[in-house]
């Protein structure tokens, strides 16, 4: 082993959008090769005539490639390095280290400058120190699918920002619509066909208040497509809200009608978007980790958009050495507050890990705990353990207890049945 790291070229990319510059070193920390390229093609094609120049000459055997992951515009010369045939014998491992990690490995360089060449020592020396923990760079499928995923998390992000972009114009429009508890709203979801039918096509709520009980119970026969258990007592309810809401002038009746419309036409075809790239998702993940895939398939609640989601962000499993890993990649850990003899009943999650396999793995522990019994009984019992963001609170204790399940699945290649085997759950 030793034999092998005294053979290998360390090589630190510090990539921006516009330039690479580069720095390799050997296991004794000499350097031997300081440059920089545009980063395009040309200027790839000439690190890599480099790198093999230097391999060369060097009799080194093999190469290790760290850069940081900053933004997309590290994607272009990893896929391009570690695709390489030319670079192919001296077995290549190409790695896009997260930022904050090499940030705090930098201070421990005491008054050090900061400049590109310095950054791509400080890369090239965190590999060469052998601190490299996440999985190598694996291609273009593995980014194809990690692209739709992350795509789907950006449109659900953007039909939440619409939602509560048009909280305000709803309780400008329909005031005790947007403020009534639940027990009593009209509709369970303000977003829905039938709310939408009420915001959109009255264009006053008197029209609503002093419409004749059975046409507004056939509206809402209608607009529900007959999915209300009682629509007599949703009329009635919507009545009462219409009542009791606050009157506009007319001036406003058209612009706010206008305004709402607009809103849930956005979020109707971010949805429709959604599920075009659920259907891609499920194309692309057939031909990815197999394995794997099966083994989070035969967990009850997830399907295949959110294993596709938790394994695009995961890669392989063995790049982690137990759930604890796994789960502050995720960033599902907790900090704990602590002075003398207090401690804090409230902690706060870490959220410094990887925010789209956090979102995927809270999803899929939100689905699963309605289709597993031991699940939904932990989510319970974490819920009426506080009085405070409960949902929030079991849902997350409920995302780590799934992670320590999806790590001994994924290490142990098996697929899911009821009975705790080697410790899994």
């Amino acid at each position: 082993m030793k034999n092998k790291f005294l053979k290998t070229l360390f090589v630190g990319i510090d990539v921006s959008s516009k330039t690479n510059v580069l720095c390799a070193l050997d296991f004794e920390g000499n350097k031997l090769l300081n440059l920089k390229a545009l980063n395009d093609q040309n200027g790839a094609e000439s690190i890599l005539q480099s790198l093999l120049d230097c391999l060369s000459s060097k009799e080194l055997e093999n190469a290790v490639i760290a850069l940081e992951s900053t933004s997309v515009y590290s994607i272009h010369i990893a896929n391009f390095l570690s695709s390489s045939e030319d670079l192919l014998p001296f077995n290549p491992k190409v790695y896009c280290l997260n930022p904050k990690t090499i940030a705090n490995y930098r201070k421990s360089f005491v008054d050090m400058d900061k400049t590109d060449p310095l950054d791509a020592f400080v890369i090239a020396d965190f590999a060469r120190c052998g601190r490299i923990s996440s999985s190598p760079w694996r291609g273009s499928q593995f980014l194809a699918l990690q692209r739709l995923t992350r795509h789907r998390l950006h449109l659900i992000e953007c039909i939440t920002r619409e939602k509560t972009y048009m909280v305000s114009n709803i309780y400008l429009k329909f005031s005790q619509l947007a403020v009534l508890d639940k027990e009593e709203r009209p509709f369970s979801n303000n977003y829905g066909a039938t709310s939408m039918a009420v915001l959109t096509e009255f264009l006053s709520l008197d029209d609503i208040t002093y419409s004749p009980l059975e046409d507004l119970v056939a509206f809402v026969k209608e607009k529900g497509k007959n999915r209300f258990k009682d629509p007599e007592a949703t009329a009635k309810l919507l009545k009462k809200a219409a009542r009791d809401s606050y009157r506009l002038d007319k001036v406003l009746y058209e612009p706010l009608n206008i305004s709402l419309a607009s809103s849930f036409n956005v979020i109707k075809t971010f949805e429709t978007e959604v599920k075009t790239i659920d259907k891609a998702i499920e194309k692309n993940i057939k031909g990815l980790n197999t394995n794997e895939y099966q083994s989070l398939m035969s967990i009850p609640g997830i399907g295949p958009v959110l294993a596709a989601g938790i394994l695009s962000e995961i890669g392989s499993i063995n790049a982690f050495d137990s759930n604890n890993a796994l789960a502050k990649y995720a960033g599902l850990t907790w900090r704990t507050k602590q002075s003398g003899n207090f401690n804090s009943d409230e902690t706060y999650m870490t959220k410094t890990g990887n925010k789209y396999l956090r979102y995927y793995l809270i999803e899929a522990a939100n689905s699963v705990r309605r289709h597993i019994l031991e699940y939904k009984t932990y989510y319970n019992k974490k819920y009426g353990e506080t009085t405070t963001h409960q949902h929030k609170r079991a849902l997350a204790l409920t995302s780590r207890k799934l992670v320590r399940l999806i790590f001994g699945l994924l290490t142990k290649n098996q697929i899911y049945s009821g009975n705790k085997v080697g410790g899994i759950q």
